[in-house]
């Protein structure tokens, strides 16, 4: 294993300082015992690890915990009192780095480590160190679960069912167990094994009706820094109404953004830029184009990612950004771009860097993750966005035609349980040249509580009077709209 490797390359060479960022940890104090005990007898280090809770530990040889060194500051002054070689694991040491006492005897043993053989590794979840311990320090990552890896925790998971469920097999869908396999990438060795754990064990099978909770469960893992919104029941978007330009398109790049072997020579798609009309469907687009790919949607919320504190928001993009990286393949839409990136008062610096940093992302990510960017102002968008080559097409959402509102009247009927045979879709609309989705099914609701009111079922005259009391945007914003059509056309692809 190339980290094994790495980790003993750091120990031959006297590291005196090595971070580990980890919250596999008894599978990186495995791996320690594991490079300790197949050390040839002239090389040998003992292994030592610290918890605040248990004191000092030899882990190479069963030997009782040392309680009396469980003070921070004492396992540290033991440590460099010893003159003998050995590697100390301090588990969780992260909260101590900022008392002074603490980094001086961390620098004390560092300077003396080649006399004494002895290296410090820091596992946490996270360590930020002073300045003045840097110049000791070398940082291992320690590799998540490979493709190998996983689908042998599978199958040691199902092996274990059948050993707890005597006389029982676990039941695999082939496709679905590669899913899983696919699906668990990114997660730490003990949270794939939970994940598969709960998709067997809750029926004893390997099956499609898993993948949806293992995303779900998945994604409350990576995303703590709440900027993003998660959807992965979005199959249901693709048979919505309208959009039969842009669906073609996203059929047609299906199998490339899948990975499928038959579209192995294309290029994966990188993504699109949406821009129309407010109320329009560009976030039914977006939608659309995960269900349409069978894949979850992230949602990133630019009003999270902002920060008060510097280098906070930029850390929080960067962290969203990777977190799309390992829920891949999906779908991130990025909803209103420009309110994100088009500058936000005096934070001109950071919005910048923001900018700067979703380029590069976008430039030179290897994930199967498609963007979806929606826009109303195409004018606020900055060129290096919308140049050609930053996205796949650039898309735009118009105000409905007769054809697509008579279907959009169509379906929001029918999902408030209202009888299509009883309202002539086709003169409802007619009367609503101009509106938009959004305005369409306001008219409907308004008209369903004007029906309640008189105690009447709806019928087309309801909706027919809400349509002629609402000025539509078309009207009420007539000339921007204008503006905007006369932009896009020639500039982009219709969806319709």
């Amino acid at each position: 294993m190339d980290e094994r490797h790495d980790l003993e390359l750091m120990l031959r060479s006297q590291t005196p300082l090595i971070v580990i960022e980890s919250q596999d940890e008894q599978r990186m104090l495995r791996l320690l015992q594991s490079i300790t005990i197949a050390r040839a007898s002239e090389a040998y280090l003992p292994l030592f690890r610290w918890t605040i809770t248990d004191g000092l530990q030899r882990l190479d040889i069963s030997l009782e915990p040392q309680t009396m060194n469980s003070d921070p500051t004492d396992v540290l002054k033991h440590i460099r009192a010893v003159t003998k070689p050995g590697i100390y694991v301090l588990l969780d040491f992260h909260p101590f780095l900022e008392d002074p006492v603490h980094v001086r005897l961390l620098k004390d043993i560092c300077i003396r480590a080649r006399e004494t053989s002895q290296s410090i590794i820091l596992l946490s979840h996270e360590v930020r160190l002073p300045d003045e311990l840097e110049r000791f320090t070398a940082r291992f990552d320690m590799a998540l679960p490979s493709e190998e890896e996983r689908e042998r925790i599978i199958k040691q998971v199902a092996r274990d069912y059948a050993r707890d469920n005597p006389g029982t097999r676990v039941q695999v869908d082939r496709k679905a167990h590669e899913l899983l396999i696919t699906n668990l990438a990114g997660l730490t060795w003990a949270d794939t094994e939970r994940l598969a754990r709960n998709a067997i064990y809750v029926d004893g099978a390997i099956t499609r009706s898993d993948l949806p909770g293992v995303m779900q469960a998945k994604y409350e893992l990576l995303n703590r820094g709440g900027a993003l919104q998660f959807e992965y029941d979005t199959a249901r978007f693709k048979d919505v109404g309208g959009l039969e330009r842009l669906k073609t398109w996203l059929g047609q790049r299906r199998a490339a953004f899948r990975g499928d072997q038959a579209a192995a020579h294309l290029d994966t798609p990188k993504g699109i830029l949406l821009l129309g009309v407010q109320g329009c469907g560009k976030s039914l687009a977006a939608k659309a184009t995960a269900g349409v790919f069978g894949a979850p949607l992230l949602r990133l919320d630019f009003g999270a990612v902002y920060d008060k504190y510097h280098g906070e928001t930029e850390r929080k993009l960067r962290e969203s950004l990777r977190t799309a990286d390992i829920m891949s393949p999906c779908v991130l839409w990025v909803d209103e771009i420009e309110k994100g990136i088009a500058g936000r008062g005096g934070e001109t610096g950071t919005t910048q860097r923001v900018l700067g940093s979703l380029l590069t992302w976008m430039a030179e990510r290897k994930s199967q993750v498609f963007v979806v960017a929606t826009a109303n102002d195409i004018s606020a968008l900055p060129p290096e966005l919308v140049r050609k080559g930053r996205f796949d097409e650039i898309f735009f959402v118009d105000l409905p035609d007769p054809d697509v509102r008579t279907s959009i009247f169509a379906i929001h009927l029918v999902n408030r349980e209202q009888p299509l045979q009883n309202f002539d879709v086709r003169e409802l609309a007619t009367a609503s040249d101009g509106f938009s989705g959004a305005e369409i099914e306001q008219a409907i609701v308004s008209s369903l509580y004007t029906a309640h009111a008189r105690r009447e079922p709806l019928a087309t005259e309801h909706i027919l009077e809400e349509i002629a009391r609402t000025r539509p945007l078309s009207i009420v914003m007539a000339e921007r709209i204008s503006e905007m059509r006369d932009w896009a056309r020639g500039r982009t692809v219709p969806t319709d």
